[in-house]
């Protein structure tokens, strides 16, 4: 059968690039998995539960701000280049647009940043690391890994990514040397996105030859304007993603958060390799949507082994990978392990049907409303059961949002 498949794969041109796009995204999150495991028992070791949670607090952050400088461009942007791509000169107008729209959206997600830190003495506290994590969205900007996944020529930004992540994880080894040192870790990572972004743009402008056009306010405008209801849907999810970091933050401390954090570690591992499936089928999908119900059976069953692994196996990851400090996030991970599936759902129904097929407004209009219900159960319970009550709020309105989507896909099919 793997024979009859490996001779389909090689006579279908479409199968043969949606392969190598999986093979070089596959590598591209090992890579993302590799280069983290490697540095997380030294910085466990070195700057502690405490710096753990100041750099997840100020990560939970700049996900707020990362998601209004993307503005779900990640994926109108995607799917409108790979299915205008072969028309060069509209190629250049998405870029462009989507390019300037992202620098605009930026300097209004550090206006807010600013704000945050001029109102609340826990974010002036917290300044210097925030301000450097901040220099993640400039980088995520610099380097757009959208362009060429919509092209699909992930090859490119595979080299790129492994090489930058290789040089600034041996930067963590030389250069993390006490506690204090914990605000170094987002400045290599950061920088790592930078140094890619730079040559990326070279690829793009010089040897694609892609025209960087010259900013329109009205197209701006516009495209911002297309994209808000997949923004939406981006967005509403961090009521109780990253918002319940930063409420534990206010209840629990840095410890509490640094507990939290190594929790999700490994699920945002797994998260992320469902996401590499994601994305490879992204394009494919976008043009061929009649191939979905193969696209779902594959991503169902691989996020049902990697929640069963991670649940049986916390005890041992955890005791691996990091101190006795750590010891109550065993009950994190086997939570919050279980939402790998309702991810899964959400992947497969949400992004990979919903947003190709138009449904972009019914889709923000379910993540909305469980949204804001995620948001309402996070205060109690992070208030009562503190890091347990956040991972036990992630987990139930990530499986609400993932079952609520696939019973609306359903009906629509029907």
């Amino acid at each position: 059968m793997l024979a009859k498949i490996l001779r389909k794969v090689k006579k279908n041109e479409d199968s043969k690039v949606l392969a190598q796009n999986f093979a070089y995204l596959t590598l591209l999150q090992i890579a993302g998995y590799v280069f983290p495991l490697v540095t997380m028992p030294y910085l466990a070791r070195v700057i502690g539960v405490e710096g753990f949670g100041k750099i997840a607090f100020a990560s939970a952050i700049m996900v707020w701000l990362q998601t209004i400088a993307d503005w779900g461009f990640n994926f109108t942007a995607t799917r409108d280049v790979a299915q205008n791509r072969e028309d060069s000169q509209k190629v250049s107008e998405i870029f462009s647009n989507v390019l300037w729209a992202r620098c605009a959206l930026m300097l209004i997600s550090f206006f807010f940043l600013v704000l945050l830190v001029i109102a609340f003495p826990k974010f002036r506290d917290n300044i210097d690391i925030l301000l450097v994590s901040f220099l993640m969205v400039p980088g995520h900007i610099l380097f757009p890994d959208w362009f060429f996944q919509a092209m699909e020529r992930m090859k490119y930004i595979t080299i790129l990514n492994v090489v930058s992540k290789l040089f600034f994880t041996v930067a963590v080894f030389v250069f993390i040397k006490e506690k204090s040192d914990y605000i170094l870790q987002p400045l290599f990572t950061s920088l790592g996105f930078v140094v890619s972004g730079v040559i990326a743009f070279y690829y793009i402008l010089v040897k694609w030859q892609v025209k960087l056009l010259k900013p329109s306010l009205g197209n701006i405008v516009l495209t911002i304007r297309k994209s808000t209801d997949v923004f939406l849907n981006n967005l509403m999810p961090n009521l109780y993603n990253s918002f319940s970091m930063v409420l534990l933050g206010f209840f629990g401390g840095e410890v509490a958060n640094g507990k939290l954090d190594a929790g999700t570690k490994f699920v945002n591992i797994a998260q992320q390799f469902l996401s590499v499936l994601s994305r490879a089928f992204f394009p494919f999908l976008s043009r061929k949507l009649d191939k979905h119900q193969f696209y779902a059976r594959v991503n169902l069953a691989l996020s049902l082994c990697m929640s069963l692994l991670l649940f049986l196996f916390a005890p041992l990851i955890i005791d691996w990978f990091f101190t006795d400090e750590f010891v109550d996030s065993i009950i994190v991970l086997r939570i919050m392990s279980i939402s790998i599936v309702f991810l899964a759902l959400t992947n497969i129904y949400g992004t990979n049907y919903m947003i190709i097929a138009g449904y972009e407004r019914q889709l923000r209009n379910i993540t909305m409303v469980v949204s804001i219900i995620g948001f309402a159960l996070s205060f109690p319970l992070i208030y009562y059961w503190g890091f347990i009550g956040a991972a036990i709020t992630v987990t139930m309105t990530r499986g609400l949002l993932g079952f609520g989507i696939m019973f609306r896909v359903k009906t629509l099919k029907r």
